[in-house]
């Protein structure tokens, strides 16, 4: 295995990792995330492999196949009247095949990220993980990263019947 930069040729697999990882969130928070959709169009993913600003890592086998990746942003605030200059690149998505998870694949790729990050004079790598996705805490965790900041919510409504229309459970994927 080997971790190198996204391409297009990756595109098809990329989209059925992108489908996994909707389909923990939708699990997790049905209420928020929509059953069966994609997050971006394929011309979406070509404009951000084009974007410097924007690097996805692919962790790959021997006959180049796709087996996890990691989309990521630089950030920094120039100029900004409370916080300081310093570059992050954050971490908006890492997945790895869920039949390939605990073979240190997503290791690998944090890695790679890590490594990625000091070479471009990052100050750190952050991400976000919702709570719900008990399983990516603990690898993340596991790897050092603390909590930053906390994200927390009141549900005001328990108008769910929206929701419960667009959940097929007949189609959903079993842990």
């Amino acid at each position: 295995m080997k971790v190198r930069m996204a391409s297009e040729k990756d595109i098809d697999r990329i989209h059925e990792l992108l489908s996994q990882v909707a389909m923990v969130h939708h699990k997790g928070r049905p209420d928020l995330f929509k059953y069966g959709q994609r997050k971006y169009t394929d011309d979406q993913l070509r404009e951000i492999l084009k974007d410097e600003k924007r690097p996805i890592f692919a962790a790959v086998d021997e006959d180049d196949r796709l087996l996890g990746y990691a989309f990521c942003i630089f950030q920094q605030h120039l100029d900004d009247n409370i916080l300081t200059d310093i570059k992050t690149l954050y971490i908006d998505d890492l997945c790895v095949d869920e039949t390939l998870r605990g073979k240190h694949v997503g290791t690998a790729i944090y890695e790679a990220v890590l490594d990625f990050a000091k070479k471009k004079g990052c100050y750190n790598v952050t991400l976000n993980v919702w709570s719900c996705n008990e399983k990516a805490m603990k690898f993340y965790q596991a790897r050092g990263l603390k909590p930053q900041k906390i994200g927390m919510e009141v549900i005001l409504s328990d108008d769910r019947d929206s929701v419960s229309e667009s959940y097929e459970p007949e189609k959903a994927v079993t842990d």
